[in-house]
């Protein structure tokens, strides 16, 4: 297979992928053309946040072709159907390497380890024998998708490591923003009591539910209008620090009295202003923190 290869200023990436896609190339990518040179700019500022414009000062826009399928046909459609301004004259193509992709995607997720007591396990790795043999250790076994949590990010390995030492007796459970469901699953391997997982993203509800079959255990997902009425020995949001902000009220009010909260996907420097979004129900402080986030821990009054 080939791909396409154009340049084209900040402004007008977009319209031109669009274009692209419209004349018939199977994918387009933007990359940035200064890339590896002085000139190099980040896209991304903060975790978590998006730029105004989805694309570099100079951007390289990568189309891949169809087997057979002539460069200048897919050029002269671009003119023809859209008004870009842009000089389309200088063109190349490059060849796109024959490979197992599905293979080469796996071999990016391999066994994570989190602490003394979890391990998650890509299903391409199940036979693998990994794990120590041990009943203190729990496996989980996931697989990348479409919802946010595959083990690997620092936050998420912060919840894990709360759930797996310092979590106590048979609590109940709220995991809201539960995305994987991996903490929810994780939860109840490790011992928890009936659990409850929220997520707002119907994606995010299936691949829970799929994933809890997949591990055999038993939890409920669904939507934030799904959950009962009731509170939870522990409540657990893995999100962002603007959302962990607003749902400050009605996540102090799902935890049971003794019970605990935890949260994550803030940043170092966000824990003081999320822990004061919290201060009228609940103090919250650092449990642990991890390569710039940090895990946030608070015991509800008797």
């Amino acid at each position: 297979m080939r791909e396409l290869v154009l340049n084209c200023p900040e402004a007008a990436a977009e319209a031109l992928s669009d274009a692209l896609l419209e004349a018939g190339v199977l994918s387009v990518s933007v990359e940035d053309a200064d890339r590896d040179t002085e000139a190099e700019q980040p896209l991304f500022g903060e975790p978590g946040t998006e730029p105004e414009v989805q694309a570099w000062q100079h951007n390289r826009v990568v189309a891949l072709l169809p087997d057979g399928v002539d460069p200048e046909h897919i050029l002269e459609a671009v003119r023809v159907n859209a008004d870009l301004g842009l000089d389309l004259s200088h063109w190349e193509t490059r060849e796109v390497p024959d490979a197992d992709w599905v293979r080469v995607t796996q071999s990016q997720f391999g066994p994570i380890q989190v602490g003394e007591k979890v391990w998650i396990i890509p299903s391409w790795h199940r036979d693998d024998q990994i794990v120590p043999a041990s009943d203190d250790v729990v496996t989980l076994e996931l697989d990348p998708g479409l919802a946010f949590g595959t083990g690997s990010h620092p936050t998420t390995h912060l919840c894990l490591e709360w759930l797996s030492e310092a979590m106590t007796g048979s609590p109940t459970l709220l995991d809201y923003g539960c995305g994987s469901g991996i903490l929810a699953i994780a939860a109840r391997k490790l011992g928890c009591g009936p659990a409850w997982a929220v997520d707002i993203d119907p994606q995010a509800v299936t691949s829970t539910q799929y994933n809890a079959s997949v591990n055999q255990v038993q939890l409920q997902a669904g939507l934030p209008d799904a959950l009962p009425e009731g509170d939870f020995g522990v409540v657990m949001a893995n999100i962002l620090s603007n959302p962990l902000k607003i749902l400050a009220p009605m996540l102090c009010h799902r935890v049971s009295p003794g019970g605990h909260l935890v949260l994550s996907g803030v940043l170092e420097r966000q824990a003081e202003e999320v822990a004061q979004a919290y201060a009228p129900w609940i103090a919250m402080s650092v449990w642990k923190a991890r390569d710039g986030w940090v895990c946030l821990h608070g015991q509800r009054g008797r």
